[in-house]
């Protein structure tokens, strides 16, 4: 048997942090108490300048969480229904999208679409992946231009793959439906009700000076500029503090976002991909009921938040690294499970 680890959660951040040159920021909430909160490494390595509790870092796929919600709350509103076909919202758009596609196959990964970002194809994180240039895809209907031309791979419903161009897809039919940018929806329905005021769509080209820049390696200075699109969409690229994603958190399990059965049934287990990954609505799922586990991962970007409801806890880890964030990631699991 293995000896037990009697550390304290701070003290597991910090020595993953010390042993693997951890570079982000790490937050862990547990019945209302701010338990971890902390900062590590360089923001911007060139100019030395630290991180902190304050900045702001990219999500990557962290942002579908936030448009799942967006297209929730539409829903609640009744301008979409899970059964709407996007066709009727498409038009002549992405003629290649199967006419029976719905909202709920998009937000579930059960689409079949042509995604623009294959992730069997694309296997290292610092691929470049995208044919257009990047700075011309400045919102989410720039990206018709990307999603445009990519077969159907799949009947919709018939399987459960992972889908990055299906939240692009959503971010377009809600902007559509209810005559408001994406980002303007996201704003005004997650950001500003949930207190997020340090969170946004910022342009990767011109961060200000509290937002870190991402770095391809731990050891090498290239940075992420080329490899993703300049201004995020509904499948990534939001950025975030920890403490906006922990006001994200308290915001949707009180109803301050959702009504509460509305959140109940996004995080119904709606497909399983063959790797075991559960999702509901637009959440990605842990193996425990009441435990919502979002990953992103980018070049130069690597986040995992956990809400886990049956605990009153929550946590996060955000690297502007391309891998940062798994071996704290795998840490803090191996230590809460205890």
């Amino acid at each position: 048997m293995g000896e037990i680890d009697e550390r304290g959660v701070r003290e597991v951040v910090d020595d993953t942090a010390a042993a693997t040159g951890f570079s982000g920021v790490v937050r862990l909430d547990r019945g209302g108490v701010t338990e971890v909160d902390a900062a590590f490494g360089l923001a911007d390595r060139r100019h030395g300048i630290p991180m902190t509790t304050a900045t702001r870092l990219g999500t990557a796929s962290g942002t579908k969480a936030l448009t799942a919600v967006t297209v929730m709350s539409l829903v609640t509103e009744g301008l979409l229904s899970l059964a709407t076909p996007v066709r009727d919202v498409l038009g002549d758009d992405l003629p290649l999208v199967d006419d029976r596609v719905t909202v709920e196959h998009l937000l579930t990964h059960r689409s079949g679409i042509g995604d623009y970002v294959d992730e069997e194809v694309f296997t290292d994180v610092t691929d470049h992946v995208l044919a257009e240039p990047v700075h011309t895809l400045t919102t989410a209907e720039d990206y018709l231009t990307v999603l445009d031309g990519r077969p159907q791979a799949f009947a919709p419903g018939a399987q459960c793959v992972y889908n990055n161009g299906a939240f692009v897809v959503l971010a377009i039919v809600a902007g559509r439906v209810a005559g408001r940018t994406y980002e303007q929806l996201v704003t005004e329905r997650v950001l500003e009700p949930a207190g997020m005021a340090r969170s946004g769509f910022l342009r990767s080209d011109e961060l200000p000076a509290d937002a870190a820049i991402g770095y391809l390696w731990d050891d090498r200075p290239r940075t992420n500029l080329l490899h993703l699109p300049v201004v995020g969409s509904g499948d990534g690229g939001l950025y975030t503090t920890t403490g906006d994603v922990a006001a994200f958190w308290r915001a949707l399990d009180s109803g301050t976002l959702l009504p509460s059965e509305v959140l109940a049934d996004m995080m119904v287990a709606r497909g399983t991909e063959p790797s075991g990954q559960r999702y509901g609505l637009g959440l990605g799922l842990g193996l425990q009921d009441g435990v919502v586990s979002l990953v992103g991962s980018d070049a130069g970007v690597s986040f995992r938040s956990v809400l886990d409801r049956n605990r009153d806890l929550a946590w996060t880890v955000i690297s502007n690294t391309s891998e940062g964030a798994w071996p704290l990631s795998r840490a803090l699991i191996a230590h809460l499970a205890d």
